[in-house]
């Protein structure tokens, strides 16, 4: 098995394992993730950011941000995660950090493609 794809999948099991709130921006994102056996995913859906920081810190000590690696996506990415932390909530950027450093995935609904899921 290749070594991106060996990383790729001990990420998500941890993920899983955690059942660590995944952050996503579509219907899209979350089919995708789902491929994958990840369950506890919020998508935005157009609603205030503001909101769902606070959703999500109310009832959790850590999530995940996965929007897009694009430009709108690295926007929002910023936005949350600053709203999160102030909040209290850690951003586990694990997942995150790994798909920009060793893929040229730039879209989180094309990860199962990428990884020939």
């Amino acid at each position: 098995m290749d070594r991106k794809l060996e990383d790729f999948n001990s990420l998500v099991e941890k993920i899983k394992d955690l059942d660590t709130p995944v952050i996503v921006e579509g219907k899209k994102d979350r089919a995708a993730l789902e491929k994958f056996g990840i369950r506890n995913i919020i998508e935005l859906n157009k609603k205030p950011l503001f909101q769902i920081i606070e959703e999500i810190s109310s009832s959790n000590n850590e999530c995940i941000i996965l929007t897009d690696l694009d430009k709108e996506g690295k926007e929002i990415y910023g936005k949350l995660n600053s709203g999160l932390q102030k909040h209290g909530t850690k951003v586990n950027n694990k997942l995150r950090n790994f798909l920009f450093k060793n893929t040229k995935l730039r879209q989180i609904e094309g990860i199962g493609s990428y990884f020939g899921i």
